[in-house]
């Protein structure tokens, strides 16, 4: 097996370092690199799940304050969002321990998402997270 370097072809580059591993050729493996992509996955992981909390609030938000403007599709994207966690954590579990920190970093997004969607003034939410996690994330809550 040839080398292939890391920063000119990634693809080449995983391909030879996943035969090496599975061959037990750990010498000849890019360690560091593998070490990197590996804790960047994870990073990647998180990032998906505070994205989708921060939409699924963002909803909830928009749905318990413009009580009038509640849609169909809005329901939807909560509820699509509510099974897209549910996915993340079922496929991470390590994530659930750290779920009320997730949610403290995908509230400030979600306020900032649902003023700019929804025209709110910045102020109107509260500073702290108004739901608990477990009403966020289930079927039965509504905020109303």
């Amino acid at each position: 097996m040839t080398a292939v370097k890391y920063e000119q072809d990634f693809h080449a580059w995983a391909l030879h370092n996943a035969a090496l591993l599975r061959a037990r050729r750990l010498a000849e493996a890019d360690i560091e690199h593998i070490a990197e992509e590996l804790e960047s996955m994870g990073a990647s992981e998180r990032r998906e799940l505070i994205h989708r909390l921060a939409v699924l609030v963002a909803h909830l938000l928009k749905w318990q304050y413009q009580p009038g403007r509640r849609s169909n599709s809005w329901k939807a994207t909560i509820n699509a969002q509510r099974i897209e966690v549910a996915i993340v954590l079922k496929q991470n579990l390590s994530l659930n321990s750290r779920l009320d920190e997730f949610l403290t970093d995908a509230y400030r997004l979600a306020c900032l998402r649902a003023v700019k969607e929804a025209g709110f003034s910045e102020d109107i939410f509260p500073v702290l997270w108004p739901f608990t996690v477990g009403e966020a994330l289930s079927d039965e809550f509504w905020t109303d």
